[in-house]
């Protein structure tokens, strides 16, 4: 049964929003306490997955919201977008 449930999640990847519902699912599940060592173990390595799926979901957006800037030499460079001290078009 493992091997349908990983072989069905590997057709859609998971959204970045889902991937986090699920990692705060876990943790509340492995804080209440209930579930066996194994069961807890299981969720744990779950969690881990989705913890690395997420900060690889974050970086790639990062490197997306940069924007090239062009230095007084003429030179352009690119640095991180700062929305707070610029206006949106």
């Amino acid at each position: 049964m493992k091997g349908k449930k990983s072989t069905s999640s590997r057709k859609r990847e998971k959204s970045f929003e889902e991937a986090l519902r699920r990692l705060e699912n876990i943790v509340r599940e492995l804080e209440e306490g209930e579930l066996s060592l194994e069961e807890a173990l299981s969720k744990f390595e779950e969690g881990i997955r989705l913890s690395r799926f997420c900060t690889q979901k974050l970086t790639q957006a990062e490197e997306k919201v940069k924007k090239l800037i062009k230095t007084a030499e003429g030179e352009f460079k690119i640095q991180p977008l700062d929305i707070e001290g610029e206006e949106l078009i």
